[in-house]
């Protein structure tokens, strides 16, 4: 049986890859997409995925959320990264014209779930304000979920410890305190952050092969994935991308792609570490201890990324083939 997620989401260009790998795979049930500010405004990011799911016939919800963060100031999109409007050098036509759910992000959350008790994985790739809003909102949708897996954080293994800061992920650093909150509720948590999603990588030549390989979604990755790799050659040095996104799709579909390790995760919510993402490994009990009352949390410490490129690329070609 097809799993059923939401995917929380700030489309992005690997946003849309992994939307794209999501609704292409026939173990998900892709219910929704609730949107969050990020790599895009949350207009941008909205009017991004009710785009897409026009141009790929997909039957999933889109919910608009947060424009914010909790807490602190918004550090503003990311355009240096993904574009003026989040897609890169591709642009939304002037003329579409898309229709999200009436109820915010968190409400659409709150209720699916309700609708559908310990059938539904959350799935968030941009900021977590969403899931912090709707865990204050119904704290006991936390009892209802069957899982949430989570883009972000790093934890300093395989030498990744940050990518916007020297120890933050964008995510994380985005919004730390909503972060904090969904680390810490009583439901189950895997995060996939750089830790792993630094050691996979769409080369120039696999997004190339997947244009030429995989019809109209292979073209729309490979434009869209032009803006990326341009930053990546100019600010990072390498001729291709980390597969950030669609590293979390790839672990709903196949978590043996992947090894976690459990613990208890807090967020550095202020000052210079702000995002920062700490994870207690060890048993003892400290006198000032804001860990251990906290629920284990898995975080992912390394991957099989030759399976998981394999996987990407099939379930895209494939797709493109029935559509």
């Amino acid at each position: 049986m097809a799993k059923k997620i939401i995917l929380d989401t700030d489309p992005g260009i690997d946003d849309a890859m992994a939307i794209l790998f999501a609704e292409a795979h026939p173990d998900i049930e892709l219910m929704a997409l609730t949107t969050v500010f990020g790599n895009a405004t949350i207009e941008n990011g909205t009017r991004n995925a009710l785009y897409l799911k026009q141009r790929f016939k997909m039957t999933a919800d889109i919910a608009q959320g947060a424009s914010q963060p909790l807490v602190r100031d918004p550090v503003g999109p990311t355009e240096v990264v993904h574009g003026v409007t989040g897609l890169g050098d591709f642009h939304v036509p002037d003329d579409f014209v898309g229709h999200p759910d009436p109820r915010p992000a968190y409400q659409y959350i709150i209720d699916t779930v309700k609708a559908y008790p310990h059938e539904i994985t959350l799935v968030a790739v941009g900021p977590l304000t969403n899931f912090a809003l709707a865990l204050q909102a119904a704290p006991e949708i936390a009892q209802l979920v069957a899982q949430v897996v989570i883009m972000g954080g790093a934890f300093g293994e395989n030498d990744h410890r940050g990518n916007v800061t020297p120890y933050a992920e964008a995510n994380i650093h985005d919004d730390p305190h909503a972060a904090d909150i969904v680390f810490c509720a009583p439901w189950p948590v895997t995060i996939i952050g750089l830790d792993v999603t630094e050691e996979s990588f769409f080369s120039a030549h696999y997004l190339e092969q997947l244009r030429n390989d995989a019809a109209d979604v292979g073209e729309f990755i490979f434009d869209i994935s032009r803006y990326y790799l341009r930053f990546y050659s100019e600010k990072v040095g390498l001729n291709g991308c980390h597969v950030h996104d669609p590293s979390a799709i790839a672990y709903v579909i196949n978590s043996a792609l992947f090894t976690t390790r459990k613990g208890p995760v807090r967020v550095v919510c202020d000052g210079a570490a702000s995002g920062m993402t700490l994870q207690k490994l060890d048993q003892r009990r400290y006198q000032t201890d804001e860990w251990s009352s906290m629920p284990a949390q898995a975080v992912g410490i390394s991957v099989d990324a030759a399976q998981l490129l394999d996987l990407y690329r099939k379930t895209i070609i494939d797709y493109a083939h029935k559509s």
